[in-house]
């Protein structure tokens, strides 16, 4: 494979991401067909249960598919799902080359390179590395299947601090990291906050923006306890659209010590109780990704503080750490965020400059990453 090539797949792998949010559970594939020099089509996936990259790209394409090279960031499926097989539409449009990034791990919808092999198509792949499929597209890939693909994203400033006290929120980010963190957003099946956080500021913990979710995340709070609750209600926050509490929000699921469901079961009543093993003094995290598996969650977002942040960092249960750092220095007394093994970690993109603020990502190494 030439650096042309390399450019294509790449083109392709950047039209997949056009998918985040709305083909979940599906992975995101992109597709570009190259006749000759020229690009004559492009797709991807758009729509969960829609048309597959490559029958877009090829669509596109039209009659100029016929001896031309197909790129695509996921190896073509070859199996009858909601759509049909995409090996069959590459094969019947004439395509005489395909170049895929991802090896497919399903056992019926892998396998594509092979039939594409027997119907006299040329194929080059898979092209990328484990690790590379999985920063690709990291939920369809994630191999525990005790817990769900878990995020953790933190806002610190430049002296590594999440706030400047426990008891009160500290905006960090400016609205161009905002706008990333929606799209984040939208791409999960919950989101995830500890007591502190609920107590210090009751966020909304909604995606907001572009992309519309296909299906809005539930909204997991750690129990606050102390008549939280209660409080909330009576203070008229229930009423506040789009608010924590606001009925025609998402759900609201609490997680809760399961030594203690029963008696805090009148405050929680209409909410959603998730009984968890306790943990010392709070939750155990393991036990409750477990619990939130079960419950079909496949990919969490925890979007903090800092002592959920540094439970699950310290169980080693973060898949993804997104660290925003903006341009200010929250000085002495500040709440630290969790420490992390930066060996253990590499990076999933590059850095990026949004606004002020710098957004990084990290995945976390399996054993046979970590020298």
């Amino acid at each position: 494979m030439d650096d042309e090539d390399a450019r294509h797949l790449d083109r392709a792998r950047e039209l997949g991401e056009r998918g985040w949010g709305r083909v979940h559970p599906n992975p995101m594939v992109g597709c570009v067909v190259v006749a000759g020099d020229e690009i004559v089509g492009e797709g991807w996936h758009r729509e969960f249960g829609g048309p597959h990259a490559e029958v877009e790209a090829l669509r596109a394409a039209g009659a100029r598919a016929r001896g031309a090279t197909a790129f695509v960031s996921l190896e073509p499926c070859r199996h009858e799902g909601k759509t049909p097989p995409c090996t069959d539409a590459l094969v019947a449009a004439g395509v005489a080359r395909v170049v895929f990034g991802a090896k497919d791990p399903g056992e019926h919808s892998g396998g594509g390179a092979g039939a594409l092999l027997e119907a006299g198509v040329r194929v080059t792949g898979p092209v990328y590395s484990d690790a590379k499929a999985r920063a690709i597209n990291p939920g369809f890939f994630h191999r525990a299947i005790d817990r769900p693909w878990t995020v953790l994203k933190l806002a610190i400033s430049l002296d590594a601090a999440v706030s400047r006290s426990a008891d009160r929120p500290t905006p960090l980010s400016g609205p161009e990291a905002w706008a990333r963190v929606h799209r984040l957003r939208a791409g999960m099946d919950a989101i995830l906050v500890g007591a502190g956080t609920v107590r210090a500021d009751a966020p909304r913990l909604t995606a907001r923006g572009e992309p519309e979710p296909r299906t809005p995340p539930i909204r997991v709070v750690v129990d606050p306890g102390d008549g939280w609750f209660r409080r909330a209600r009576a203070s008229g926050l229930a009423d506040s659209p789009g608010s924590l509490l606001d009925p025609e929000a998402p759900p609201v699921w609490v997680a809760v010590r399961e030594d203690r469901a029963e008696a805090r079961s009148g405050e929680l009543e209409g909410l959603r109780v998730l009984p968890v093993p306790g943990d010392g003094t709070g939750l155990d995290p393991r036990a409750l990704l477990r619990r939130l598996r079960e419950e079909k969650i496949d990919r969490l977002l925890c979007e903090g503080g800092a002592g959920w942040g540094r439970a699950l960092l310290d169980a080693s249960l973060v898949d993804r750490l997104i660290l925003v750092t903006a341009p200010v220095s929250l000085g002495p007394g500040a709440v630290s965020a969790p420490p992390f093994a930066e060996a253990q970690w590499r990076p999933a993109r590059d850095p990026v400059r949004l606004g002020a603020d710098i957004w990084c990502e990290w995945d976390h190494c399996d054993e046979t990453e970590v020298g």
